[in-house]
Parts: C-alpha cells; sequence; structure tokens
C-alpha cells in the first residue's frame, strides 16, 4: 500500500505544479534595446517586472543596454537572429530595410499620440502592425508605448521658418532624415549613445529625440538653448516590443496573453506618464535660461505638405512594396475619420479662461 500512496502524493504535486505554471518552466530572456541608459531603458526595466509579475514568475527579462548583442539601432536583427529573445524599439530605426516601418512608429505625414490610441486598438492598427512585423521581419511585435508630443529641436540656431532652417545640420531619424533633407538641412542619423557629444562638439546644429521630460535628463537642453515646437517632424510616436519567434511560440497561450496585456496596459501609462512629466520639464527649461520657441504656421504647412510628398513618392518608387500602401492608405483613412473629431471638442490644453486656483 505505501507505493501507490507515494504515487498519488507525487501526482497530486504534479499536478499542482502544472496548475500554477511551475518553476521548471520558466524561461529567462535578454532584451536588447537602442537605449544607451535613462528613463526609456528604466521603463523597460520595470516592463519586466510587470510581465514577471503576470506569468507568476515564469517568464523573466533582463534588459540591456544599446550595443549589448549588436549595433543600438539594429534591435530586430538581434531578436529575429535568437541571440535576444526580445527587443525595445522604435520600428522607424529599420526604415532602412523597408521605409514601412515609419507609418508604424511615426512620421510627419502621420499620426498624433491620440491618434494612434484610437488608430491602433480601435481601427485594427495593432492588428496590421503584428501581420506586417511577422511577414516581413519574421518577429512578433506589438505596441507596448506611446511617447509624447516631441520636441522638433534642440538647437544652437533660432529656427522657426524654413529660411532659417536651411543649412542647419541635424541628428534625426526615420523619414525627416529625408524630408529633413528636402528643406534644406543637413540631416545626420546617430542612435542616442552619439548624439550628446555630437551637438557639444559641433559635428551637429542641433537634435530631435524626444520629449522634455525624456531629454532633460540627458541635458541637451543645456548645450543648445533654442527649444522649438511642434513636433511636426514626428506628430506622435509608438514604441514596440519585439520577440523572436522560436522563443514566443515555446510559451503556453496563457503566457502570451498576459505579456499581450501587459503591453497593452504599457502603452497607455508610458504615455499618462511622460505626457504629465512634461509639463513640468517645459517649465525647468523655460526657468533655465532656454529660449522656448514655435515654429511659423508656413513652416509647419511646408513641412506637412513635404511628408504626404515623401510618403506619395515612396509609392511610386516602391510598386512592389504592397505593406507600405498598404500601411499608408490604411492610416490615411483613419485620419480623414478623424478629421471631424476637432468639430466635436477643443484640444487638451487649449482652455484660455482657468479659474484661480483657490486659498
Amino acid at each position: 500500500m505505501k507505493t501507490p500512496f507515494k504515487s498519488t502524493i507525487a501526482g497530486a504535486v504534479f499536478g499542482a505544479s502544472l496548475l500554477v505554471g511551475g518553476a521548471a518552466n520558466a524561461v529567462d530572456w535578454k532584451m536588447a534595446t537602442p537605449w544607451g541608459g535613462g528613463v526609456l531603458l528604466e521603463e523597460m526595466k520595470r516592463f519586466a517586472g510587470k510581465v514577471k509579475d503576470a506569468t507568476e514568475g515564469r517568464v523573466n527579462i533582463t534588459v540591456f543596454p544599446a550595443g549589448t548583442f549588436g549595433k543600438a539601432l539594429k534591435v530586430t536583427d538581434s531578436v529575429k537572429s535568437g541571440v535576444a529573445q526580445a527587443g525595445h524599439n522604435w520600428m522607424g530605426y529599420d526604415w532602412g530595410i523597408d521605409k514601412t516601418t515609419v507609418v508604424f512608429g511615426g512620421y510627419v505625414g502621420g499620426l498624433n499620440e491620440e491618434e494612434f490610441f484610437l488608430w491602433l486598438y480601435e481601427a485594427g492598427g495593432a492588428k496590421l502592425w503584428e501581420q506586417y512585423r511577422m511577414e516581413k521581419f519574421g518577429v512578433v511585435s506589438m505596441p507596448c508605448g506611446i511617447f509624447p508630443a516631441e520636441i522638433f529641436l534642440h538647437s544652437k540656431k533660432k529656427v522657426t521658418n524654413l529660411e532659417e532652417y536651411k543649412g542647419i545640420k541635424q541628428r534625426t531619424a526615420g523619414a525627416w532624415a529625408e524630408v529633413g533633407g528636402s528643406l534644406g538641412a543637413t540631416t545626420v542619423i546617430l542612435p542616442g549613445t552619439e548624439v550628446y557629444p555630437a551637438l557639444e562638439r559641433g559635428v551637429i546644429d542641433a537634435t530631435e529625440w524626444s520629449s522634455p521630460s525624456i531629454n532633460e535628463p540627458v541635458g541637451f537642453h543645456k548645450i543648445a538653448k533654442y527649444i522649438i515646437f511642434p513636433s511636426v517632424h514626428q506628430p506622435g510616436a509608438t514604441q514596440e516590443c519585439e520577440f523572436n519567434k522560436k522563443a514566443w511560440d515555446s510559451l503556453g497561450e496563457r503566457d502570451q496573453k498576459a505579456i499581450r496585456k501587459t503591453a497593452e496596459l504599457s502603452v497607455f501609462r508610458s504615455w499618462t506618464n511622460y505626457a504629465y512629466k512634461d509639463l513640468f520639464a517645459y517649465r525647468r527649461m523655460e526657468k533655465g535660461g532656454n529660449t522656448m520657441l514655435r515654429l511659423e504656421q508656413s513652416f509647419i504647412d511646408i513641412a506637412q505638405k513635404a511628408g504626404n510628398d515623401w510618403a506619395d513618392g515612396v509609392v511610386k518608387k516602391e510598386p512592389n512594396n504592397k505593406w507600405f500602401k498598404k500601411a499608408l492608405n490604411h492610416q490615411r483613412q483613419f485620419q480623414h475619420d478623424m478629421s471631424v473629431y476637432s468639430k466635436m471638442r477643443s484640444a487638451p490644453g487649449s482652455r484660455t479662461a482657468i479659474g484661480e486656483v483657490l486659498k
């Protein structure tokens, strides 16, 4: 009778381990990023912690800084090859391989951050995104963050119109590298780790990177005293989390769903976190001796038209790039649908009659 009793106990323990997922089934993944440090790297560490919690410890992700597994702007290569099982990225860094990436990642003719929310989760953009990344790059990808409106330029030179923009040596990435060049600037593509020293040494006159609260710790505002808005070069931008296909398929459906839900929540939390902190980072930069400038409407109009012309040109030059046209048309149809939105509401922060804070 002893043997059956022991077998019963062993079977019960084994069965219980299956119900809770079992530590024996845990995976340890490495995450590649294009970030040398700072708030974006810390954000991904928090994301990794939330994934661990959501999967009850079965998926443990260790986040590494840029350059650990390959070139900073080649995160997708690291993930696809399996050198890293996961990656955090701005999809537009792969634009040299396929320009469709900037439609999803954000570009001059694209969506602002609020529009991205609706396009991704109500208009079908997120599903299109995942299909595209798998078909063209062979990685499992999903949105896991939205950047708030960026600073157009941290600049050593005053820029408010087209004439002032011409001749500027600017660090950028994605579609603006071509669009900005067509408007007379000299554009240079650099990973984040190289931007500050290039600006400090005068290799570039100006840089775009991200929003005030993300840029502030880097210190661009300390050496480039003109801070210029709005982010016409990229009204909104997304972050993606990528996973190696083989590694992803090794997970159970329960853990895949947990990661997807964590990523979706991260999209919302990343934007609210940065957007709120931007309110105060802007004021600190303004009080810190910087000159805050707004682009003239004439420049905004020219830039937007140049963005549309650029996208139309890609369609003509790359007739076999079916995904670019498909994603572009999907997003443009959404933009036409969104055109009634301004008739129904005021823009956030646009109220002019604000009551005093009462004591």
